[in-house]
């Protein structure tokens, strides 16, 4: 049962992602303020972390100079203020399917970046490194099907009328929307500036290791920087109370489920099975999204959308099969390097032995 749990763990983790997009589309329909939202949001994860930092980690977080504090500050305003915001407008724009197909491309813009940084080699004489290529591609593609072509309807769960823009219909059934468009583009920004917050991410906690605080520190800097933002943009006080409706649900599931339980149970399966392992399920959350936006806000699927998700979903799984055969490369090879050394070890002690 124990080497069952970190599935049942990543499965739990893509049904809250798959129902992020879902909550917060609702709740953009039903008149919630988008950078309001993501203050709210910010404020819930602050008050569910801080506390936890200060009781786990309060003793044992090394100290913490104003150097560090500025990058995680940085880090706060590029991975959350910034980036939660143009994610908030993004689904406001196009679908929860689609938010959930974009998120296929974290992994692959990760992969960028480290080659970029030069933590990463394609190698193109090389499988794996032809297979992470070919894999970056197909997942452009995917992307670009999403934004430009929308196709004809597909509506197997509902009749019911697509929330989206009001209404779908007003668009022949191969039309370029202009706002689609932009939604899409936003959301692939949304999944590069994410991968590049994983990169610096992990370059901050080599210098601070300690991720409680860290996480914790960074849900503060960014609850302060959104409230700044949505001050500035929304300033009818009116649009800040809150309600007994989809607004509500919607500002607790992201604070206590995502920025809460998917942070934990994600770090786990990392420590437990490693970052291939917890990449291989990201595809699950877009099936998730695409039966239950249909079923819950009666979203219109375009075959368009469901054709790019397949190229990403392929695209990814061709760069994650890339990686995992380049680390089992590695392995193998230290290990045959091992045996050779011990080859050697015991060659030269019984030179030494027979010349005794």
């Amino acid at each position: 049962m124990g080497e069952k749990k970190p599935y049942f763990a990543m499965i739990t983790v893509q049904i809250i992602f798959a129902g992020m997009p879902i909550v917060s589309k609702a709740a953009f329909n039903g008149g919630l303020n988008t950078f309001v939202f993501v203050f709210y949001r910010q404020a819930v994860a602050t008050v569910l972390l801080l506390p936890l930092a200060i009781i786990f980690a309060r003793r044992t977080a090394p100290p913490l100079p104003f150097k560090l504090t500025f990058k995680i500050f940085m880090l706060a305003l590029l991975g959350y203020t910034i980036n939660l915001n143009i994610h908030s407008i993004a689904i406001n724009l196009t679908s929860a399917t689609v938010a959930s197909a974009s998120m296929n491309l974290i992994p692959v813009f990760t992969f960028i970046l480290a080659v970029l940084f030069r933590e990463e080699v394609i190698r193109l004489k090389r499988r794996p490194g032809i297979a992470k290529a070919i894999g970056v591609l197909i997942c452009f593609t995917g992307a670009l099907i999403i934004a430009v072509y929308k196709g004809p309807r597909l509506n197997p769960f509902t009749d019911h009328h697509s929330v989206l823009h009001g209404s779908c219909e007003d668009h022949s059934n191969t039309s370029i929307n202009r706002t689609w468009m932009i939604g899409t583009f936003l959301m692939i920004l949304v999944a590069f500036c994410w991968a590049l917050w994983i990169v610096l991410q992990g370059v901050l906690l080599k210098e601070y290791p300690s991720w409680i605080w860290s996480s914790a520190l960074v849900s503060l800097f960014s609850s302060l920087q959104s409230f700044v933002v949505a001050m500035a943009v929304e300033r009818n006080m009116n649009k800040w109370k809150l309600h007994w409706d989809d607004g509500l649900l919607a500002i607790a599931y992201n604070g206590v489920l995502v920025a809460g339980l998917v942070l934990y149970l994600q770090t786990w399966c990392i420590h437990k099975k490693g970052p291939v392992f917890v990449g291989m399920f990201s595809p699950l959350a877009l099936v998730v999204a695409i039966v239950a936006s249909s079923l819950l806000l009666g979203e219109v699927i375009n075959l368009g959308s469901v054709i790019g998700g397949a190229f990403l979903v392929v695209g990814l799984y061709c760069v994650l099969w890339g990686k995992s055969r380049e680390r089992k490369n590695v392995i193998n090879s230290n290990v045959e390097d091992a045996k050779e050394r011990r080859s050697s070890h015991v060659e030269g002690a019984r030179d030494t032995i027979s010349k005794v």
